[in-house]
């Protein structure tokens, strides 16, 4: 980061600080990143019932924000460029090879984070820095190459407005994820029709209800459901309900299962979603 800050000053390349400073904030995302795991590590308490789980989510979000802000000021600085860049000198084999170092570093530490960012959003969005990043080393390199070979010094602002669109179409699908999350939106990988589906052809069970499923952090999905018995079953009602939480939770993967036994829908004034039953019944 460094070495791109003072290269870029006296390269002249827009190109190299913008990737520099995108370095520094790559290193603040992994600080981020290393501050969330350990609040989320905390046990919970009466005040914070489900412990400090998500800041993880708070960590992605403020890494995209930092992200775009990024991106945002690239385009700015790019554009003050484009009406006098035939008045900037720029030193093209300067920004070659320190740009060559940067995509060294980059790839080192995608390759690093990469294992990791595929079960955290946390993680993922410092390894969505390091794309950024080593994409940014790909783009001085290439605006090198052009300048040295064609002599474009125009190349650098647009090179860097390529980057800045690079790195807020990288981030999007990460803010989607955030927002679902934070909306408490049904996790991707669940199914809930066949969750419901399956939870009902339990023996004694007449319909599942009030469902509700959500993400609180990585890997940690939540559950709660009312159970409708029916009437007429006379078995043991702990050996059903154990059941019920094993589909969920194996077959499932939901880590918290809450389920409330009804015998009755009297009384039960809450949303029963039961939209599962009339799509099976339409099918």
């Amino acid at each position: 980061m460094v070495a791109e800050v003072v290269g870029g000053i006296l390269s002249g390349s827009l190109a190299l600080i913008a990737d520099a400073g995108h370095m520094l904030t790559d290193a603040a995302a992994i600080m981020l990143a290393l501050l969330a795991m350990w609040l989320a590590s905390r046990g919970a308490s009466t005040t914070r019932t489900w412990g400090f789980h998500r800041t993880e989510v708070l960590a992605t979000m403020m890494n995209v924000l930092a992200l775009w802000l990024i991106a945002a000021w690239i385009v700015f600085e790019a554009f003050e460029r484009f009406s006098n860049h035939h008045l900037i000198e720029i030193e093209p084999g300067l920004i070659m090879v320190i740009g060559t170092g940067g995509l060294i570093v980059n790839i080192i530490a995608a390759w690093i984070l990469h294992a990791s960012s595929e079960h955290s959003m946390n993680v993922q969005g410092a390894f969505q820095h390091v794309i950024a990043d080593l994409l940014g080393s790909v783009g001085v390199i290439v605006s090198g190459v052009l300048i040295l070979a064609f002599g474009w010094t125009i190349a650098d602002p647009i090179i860097s407005v390529v980057i800045a669109v690079l790195i807020v179409l990288g981030s999007w699908r990460l803010v989607a994820q955030v927002v679902h999350v934070l909306l408490e939106g049904t996790p991707e990988r669940i199914d809930m029709y066949r969750l419901c589906s399956d939870m009902e052809d339990v023996e004694g069970v007449t319909v599942i209800h009030d469902v509700h499923c959500s993400t609180i952090t990585s890997g940690y999905e939540a559950l709660t459901a009312h159970v409708l018995i029916d009437s007429e079953y006379d078995g043991e009602i702990d050996p059903l309900i154990r059941r019920l939480r094993r589909i969920a939770m194996q077959d499932y993967g939901i880590a918290h299962v809450t389920l409330q036994v009804e015998q009755s829908v009297q009384g039960c004034t809450e949303d029963h979603h039961v939209d599962h039953i009339l799509a099976r019944e339409r099918s």
